[in-house]
C-alpha cells in the first residue's frame, strides 16, 4: 500500500485504506467510492467519549451522511488515512467533528470488525477498532457530522440498545456488548 500525502507531507483524510480478509493493508480507495452496496473491506474506527460528568457523549449522525444517516450512535467513527495511525485519525476526527481534544484515548477492542447494510442498502464493511477516550474541551458538533448530541448515563445507554437496538447504529449495539462501560446496567 503506498501512502498518499500532500505537498505538505499530511494524509489525505479522502483516502481509505483497504484491506484483505485477514486485514491486512492492500491498497487505498476513495472515500467516496467505498461505501455503496459491494462495499470493499476497508480500515475504519470508532470512538465511544466518556465527559467530565462521566456521561456519554452520543451523536445522531447527520442527515447528509452517506451510511445510516439520522440514526444514534457512539461520540464518533472514522477513518484513518493511509499512513495515519489509527490514534492520531481519532484525535483528527474529534477536532474536526466535535470540535473536542480527547484526552486518556485508550484503544479497547483493536480486532473489531463488522458488516451492516442500512435501510438504503449501503453496506458497511470494516475493520473498525474501538477506543473510549475522555473529551476535553465543549462539544461544539459539525453540522455535516451529526444533527445533535446527548449526554447518557452508560447505564442509561445499555438499556436502550437492548430495548430499542434499530433506532442505533449496528455498530453501536455490537460494541457495547462487548465493553465493560456498558455491563454497568
Amino acid at each position: 500500500m503506498t501512502s498518499r500525502r500532500g505537498a505538505s507531507g499530511a494524509v489525505d483524510p479522502s483516502l481509505v485504506v483497504l484491506l484483505d480478509e485477514d486485514g491486512t493493508p492492500i491498497g487505498s480507495a476513495p472515500k467516496a467510492s467505498v461505501h455503496g452496496a459491494d462495499t470493499p473491506l476497508h480500515l475504519g474506527f470508532s470512538c465511544h467519549v466518556l465527559l467530565p460528568d462521566g456521561r456519554l457523549l452520543v451523536t445522531r449522525r447527520a442527515l447528509s451522511k452517506r451510511t445510516f444517516a439520522g440514526v444514534w450512535t457512539n461520540a464518533f467513527c472514522g477513518h484513518p488515512a493511509p499512513g495515519e495511525a489509527p490514534a492520531d485519525a481519532v484525535r483528527r476526527h474529534a477536532r474536526q467533528e466535535l470540535g473536542i481534544r480527547l484526552a486518556d484515548l485508550d484503544l479497547v477492542l483493536p480486532d473489531f470488525r463488522y458488516r451492516a447494510v442500512d435501510a438504503c442498502g449501503v453496506v458497511e464493511h470494516e475493520v473498525c477498532p474501538v477506543f473510549v477516550a475522555r473529551a476535553v474541551g465543549e462539544v461544539r458538533p459539525s453540522p455535516m457530522e451529526a444533527s445533535e448530541t446527548a449526554a447518557v448515563a452508560p447505564a442509561d445507554l445499555a438499556v436502550a440498545l437492548r430495548g430499542a437496538p434499530w433506532a442505533f447504529s449496528p455498530w453501536l449495539v455490537e460494541q457495547a456488548r462487548l465493553l465493560p462501560l456498558y455491563s454497568r446496567a
